[in-house]
């Protein structure tokens, strides 16, 4: 999976020839698993067509400040283009936009939209070969990339003036691929081993019935998924879930009881990085699993109850380089409970669910959570989706593991 899946790009395209390959980026762009909206200058029109733009990659192209819709005029937000990108690629950059960005000039919808945006730059320089190397443009080159901007160097090859050398755009598989290599290098937890534990345990009763929860795994999932954005390695070990994960940095171990879930965890932890225990794991398991079906028979029945192997203790207790978070499902005395088992079990931070906020634990799209420190510190934060919930979670990691 590519590190751009999910992604949200902004595709800015300027009056250049090399505008006619714009369609095959937003393509490429789109095969990446990428989301894209296109913003170009009233020029670029007369190389490419907005409706082709619009067809590819599905979303309304923006070209100015305002469009008439019915005698109404209504305004396009270059502010809020700017903040939904998490990246932003003009492509082609051509010398006169490259000048402007570089100045801070604002005279079309693409400059204002570049001047808003809070995300990583990419440029795509395309030009004549004398323009390419004159003073001006590698002032330029350096101003832009001194402002945190990434260059895609053009390549050499036969120019729309005939000559032949350095000025071409580069070809939008490869703007594709530098892109995904740049952010690649630049993830915090390229490299890093992360070990996730997620979902219910199902303890058997007979094999028709067994002692469970109601957790769906979904705040695990989107852990792995988070860790997975940040360019680490993940073992999912996830008990019974609906939920199905395909990314080629997750490894999914599927089991169903606590001893399954205990001997998968001793599997993969001894040289993880960070572990994160939110699997909601049955306490006590019948003591004698009968091997048929138990018939309804007595009024009354009794099950024989032993305590299961507590996985996040061991984990705790021959915890070396590890960083290791649990979680904590409460129902009072919240805080105090949760720092209780944050000592009892050698973690180094520890995540309260509270059963009494609205819209939190088992079974729903969001969380509300408080992260707790080593020290006892607590971070609380507003009730979130899960997806949203598992960056907050991560954001605290990486500042007492980068």
């Amino acid at each position: 999976m590519s590190v751009l899946s999910g992604k949200n790009v902004l595709l800015g395209v300027t009056a250049g020839i090399a505008a006619y390959k714009s369609a095959t980026l937003v393509r490429a762009l789109i095969k990446a698993g990428a989301s894209v909206q296109v913003v170009m200058t009233e020029k670029a029109k007369d190389f490419v067509t907005p409706l082709t733009l619009s067809t590819l990659s599905k979303r309304p192209v923006h070209s100015s400040f305002t469009k008439e819709e019915d005698d109404n005029a209504t305004w396009t937000n270059h502010v809020e283009l700017g903040l939904w990108a998490d990246l932003m690629v003009v492509a082609p950059a051509t010398a006169n936009t490259l000048s402007k960005m570089s100045q801070g000039t604002c005279d079309n919808l693409l400059l204002a939209t570049y001047l808003s945006a809070k995300c990583p730059v990419y440029f795509a320089p395309a030009m004549d070969l004398d323009m390419y190397i004159h003073p001006s443009s590698t002032n330029t080159f350096e101003k832009l990339t001194s402002f945190g901007n990434i260059m895609i160097p053009a390549t050499s090859g036969e120019l729309a003036s005939g000559l032949v050398g350095q000025g071409r755009m580069a070809e939008p598989e490869d703007i594709v691929a530098f892109i995904e290599n740049d952010m690649q290098g630049k993830l915090p937890l390229r490299g890093k081993k992360v070990v996730i534990t997620a979902g219910p345990t199902y303890e058997a009763i007979d094999p028709v019935r067994f002692i469970g929860n109601h957790s769906s795994g979904t705040m695990g999932c989107e852990l792995a998924l988070k860790a997975a954005s940040l360019g680490a390695t993940v073992d999912l070990i996830l008990g019974p879930s609906a939920i199905k994960i395909d990314h080629s940095l997750i490894t999914v171990h599927a089991v169903v009881s606590g001893e399954d879930m205990y001997n998968a965890v001793h599997t993969v932890y001894g040289d993880c990085d960070i572990a994160i225990a939110s699997a909601a794991v049955a306490d006590y398991r019948p003591a004698h699993v009968a091997q048929e079906k138990i018939k309804k028979n007595d009024d009354e029945f009794t099950i024989h109850l032993v305590k299961t192997k507590d996985i996040l203790a061991s984990m705790g207790e021959i915890k070396k380089q590890q960083f290791l978070v649990g979680f904590a499902l409460e129902t009072e005395n919240e805080q105090e409970n949760a720092i209780k088992k944050l000592r009892k079990k050698n973690l180094d931070a520890i995540v309260l669910n509270s059963l009494k906020d609205k819209g939190a634990g088992f079974k729903t799209k969001t969380n509300k959570i408080t992260f707790i420190d080593k020290d006892g510190s607590p971070t609380s934060y507003d009730l979130k989706s899960k997806k949203e919930v598992a960056s907050d979670i991560f954001d605290r990691i990486l500042l007492k593991t980068i």
